[in-house]
């Protein structure tokens, strides 16, 4: 009961009754999978607590949850950077099904705010240096878009859209690297998750020691 209660405030109620496809059951299968294991192998997130294809009252077709160890005040860069695990879904459906679909919309959103946010706000980007470029404040008018004013030239916007897509790309390479050299487990992941839509986090960290086998990270 407590793990029922604990997965339904963190993520939200599991919609059992609702009829999913065979090919959709797949792909979310690997999707999972693809966030599962950066949870896992990534320096700064995770561990995972629960990866699951049942679908949740927020539209979701399944779910990764990750249970952070430390009560953490500051977020550091790096920490930021593993951002790659939101990219984990779509790389896991590019490599296993050759093609990609809607599923992962929310993670590129989540994943372009925080890169984003490295340039505009923290200081974190190089050629931009410790100024703050961040908007949220400047609405003036009821209308959002309306009321923006923007306090910086058309040439710093276009360094800051090169240095948030530069951020990106930049997780997006070491992700599909990371993925690439634990295709075996990312497999056994999906095959597990077909059979049992549900597993824990010691059925998913005994996934990466199938004979003896050791994850590849980067």
């Amino acid at each position: 009961d407590v793990d029922k209660s604990f997965i339904k405030v963190g993520i939200g109620g599991e919609k059992k009754s609702r009829l999913v496809p065979e090919s959709e059951r797949r792909i979310t299968a690997y999707h999972e999978s693809g966030h599962a294991i950066l949870f896992h192998l990534l320096p700064h997130v995770g561990p995972v607590y629960t990866v699951s294809i049942i679908p949740t009252g927020t539209g979701a077709g399944g779910y990764t949850m990750p249970l952070p160890e430390n009560d953490n005040v500051f977020m550091t860069k790096a920490k930021i950077e593993d951002i790659k695990v939101s990219l984990g879904g779509r790389i896991a459906e590019e490599l296993i099904l050759e093609d990609i679909t809607t599923g992962a919309s929310q993670d590129i959103k989540q994943a372009s705010q925080y890169a984003r946010a490295m340039v505009t706000k923290y200081g974190m980007s190089e050629k931009l240096g410790l100024i703050n470029y961040d908007n949220d404040g400047d609405e003036v008018f009821i209308g959002r878009d309306f009321g923006r004013t923007k306090g910086f030239s058309e040439n710093v916007a276009a360094i800051i859209d090169e240095e948030v897509k530069n951020i990106i790309d930049e997780c997006y390479k070491k992700a599909k690297s990371i993925l690439d050299s634990n295709m075996d487990v990312l497999k056994r992941c999906a095959e597990l998750l077909i059979e049992k839509e549900r597993i824990n986090r010691e059925e998913f960290e005994a996934l990466f020691d199938v004979k003896g086998e050791q994850a590849q990270t980067v």
